[in-house]
């Protein structure tokens, strides 16, 4: 991992989880790393997730819903990835430029 690479994950981590800032709540986040075919697509594609929402949640009977494995119920209910990422690149750049 570069230097710019791992800055670029301090800062997104920053923003605490993607999904509970759409709750209009701070929760500190860890990344999850959006796939491509399996694959990583990098560490520029990125989103911050709390644990819950990350993989340590459930399918949202009760409470959270968890991106790891309920993709699909988490897309329907956040938005896709691709939306998601697109709100965090907004939110870099607001915050630091990026």
């Amino acid at each position: 991992m570069t230097k710019d690479e791992e800055l670029h994950l301090d800062r997104v981590q920053q923003l605490g989880c993607i999904a509970c800032r759409g709750l209009g709540v701070y929760s500190p986040a860890e990344i999850h790393h959006i796939l491509d075919g399996g694959r990583r697509k990098g560490h520029k594609f990125v989103l911050p997730l709390c644990f819950p929402h990350h993989r340590g949640g459930g399918d949202g009977s009760g409470g959270f819903v968890s991106r790891h494995p309920y993709k699909k119920r988490f897309e329907h209910d956040f938005g896709t990835e691709d939306d998601l990422l697109a709100e965090v690149g907004r939110l870099l750049h607001e915050r630091f430029g990026d």
